[in-house]
């Protein structure tokens, strides 16, 4: 007598269903974690720029002006991007990313008269508190 052997493997249908779950939550996270990647990239740009306002603060407390050179408050390239003035926001400095899921936007802060700082980006669609969107 023969032993019936059981089935082995899965069956067409199975496999289906196993994509179609795949491909369901994939389109779930994937916007989510490219909404992650802008925000910790922004948070790192803010980060870089909020060291640099202590070096302006001081030269200012030294000189009596906004720094008119970008080396003068020690400020180098990021890994992220380059730092430098924003010359369309006055006493501002700015950081352009050059890589990334926020390649090609600006993280800008700016020192107002009152001695209040600002922070503005240009990464769309993020919620980012204590700055603000353009």
């Amino acid at each position: 007598m023969k032993k019936r052997q059981g089935q082995k493997g899965f069956t067409l249908i199975e496999l289906m269903i196993v994509v179609a779950v795949i491909g369901v939550l994939s389109a779930i996270a994937i916007p989510k974690y490219q909404e992650f990647a802008k925000k910790g990239a922004v948070a790192s740009g803010i980060a870089t720029l909020s060291a640099l306002k202590t070096n302006v603060e001081d030269h200012m407390a030294t000189n009596g002006s906004f720094p008119a050179n970008i080396t003068d408050i020690g400020a180098i390239d990021s890994s992220i991007g380059v730092v430098a003035f924003d010359g369309t926001v006055s006493n501002g400095i700015k950081i352009t990313f050059n890589d990334g899921a926020v390649s090609g936007s600006t993280v800008t802060i700016s020192r107002q008269d009152t001695g209040k700082w600002d922070c503005q980006y240009s990464v769309s669609d993020l919620n980012i508190p204590g700055c603000q969107g353009q």
